[in-house]
């Protein structure tokens, strides 16, 4: 959390305020969220003056191509959010900003990150683009050539329970607990059963369900139950959607039986023990 439907909705909700604005100055409370380059300082200096040309998402990433080929890349992970606007410490989910850019248009692009997990790297773009982690990111499930025989490929020779596959980035990118838990409940698949195991109707169904629940993750604006809100700094609406995620002991809205939690690679995963059978 943030998953690729929020992160996608980060990066939309940017692009509307930030293009070809320029970075005039930085402040940070916690400045080892700088991860590249080492020193603040050197960091400071680098995007002061950059403008931003573009801004797109690669698996959780969000990054800011800006001018002389550098690009800004900025992770989320677990509590982090983006705001756009005039924004300050305030009592509420956007209270834990430490990281500020402040552009040319006396606007701030503010990071808020309740337990310092986010990471911020200044690249140059070429360096980025050809990094190992980057090029081993697995392919983008809402890309429209992503289809279902480039999906089922993905699971030839992999071992592991499904939950656990469907959730590695390097295997497809941007799926998370959240999603992953709610594709695995529409789709009907136990997320402990081994991905050796799963028919090639099972691969159909959790393939469209993959799609179905990250496109409506986009369109409500991501899921803000916890710490994740909209560059605006306004809540997700995905949460009227959520059908097993955090939901242990409700009753599942398809069959009635209560929610069951397990773990599942060290992760809680939430499922229907009536529907989703292993």
């Amino acid at each position: 959390m943030p998953e690729l439907p929020e992160v996608e909705t980060t990066v939309r909700g940017l692009k509307a305020k930030v293009l070809n604005r320029a970075f005039v100055d930085v402040w940070s409370d916690w400045e080892k969220i700088i991860k590249k380059p080492k020193s603040f300082k050197e960091f400071k200096k680098e995007i002061r003056n950059k403008k931003i040309k573009k801004v797109w998402r690669r698996a959780k990433n969000i990054i800011f191509d800006l001018s002389e080929d550098y690009s800004l890349l900025v992770h989320q992970k677990m509590t982090g959010h983006l705001l756009y606007g005039d924004w300050d410490k305030a009592d509420n989910a956007n209270s834990y900003i430490h990281l500020k850019f402040f552009l040319d248009n006396n606007k701030t692009l503010a990071l808020s990150d309740l337990r310092k997990f986010a990471k911020v790297e200044l690249w140059k773009k070429g360096d980025l683009l050809n990094s190992k982690e980057f090029k081993n990111l697995g392919p983008e499930p809402l890309d429209k050539n992503f289809n279902f025989q480039k999906f089922r490929k993905l699971f030839v020779g992999k071992k592991g329970k499904v939950k656990q596959v469907i959730m590695n980035p390097y295997v497809i990118a941007g799926i998370g607990n959240i999603y992953s838990s709610e594709a695995l409940w529409r789709s009907k698949i136990h997320p402990g059963k081994s991905v050796a195991k799963l028919s090639n109707k099972e691969l159909k169904s959790l393939y469209k369900a993959i799609k179905k629940v990250l496109e409506l993750g986009v369109k409500l604006g991501g899921e803000s139950f916890s710490d994740y809100r909209k560059p605006d700094g306004t809540k997700g609406n995905f949460d009227s959607e959520r059908k097993v995620y955090k939901r242990e002991g409700q009753k599942c809205q398809r069959c009635g039986v209560k929610i069951k939690r397990i773990k599942v690679a060290q992760r809680s995963s939430f499922y229907c023990p009536f529907c989703q059978k292993l």
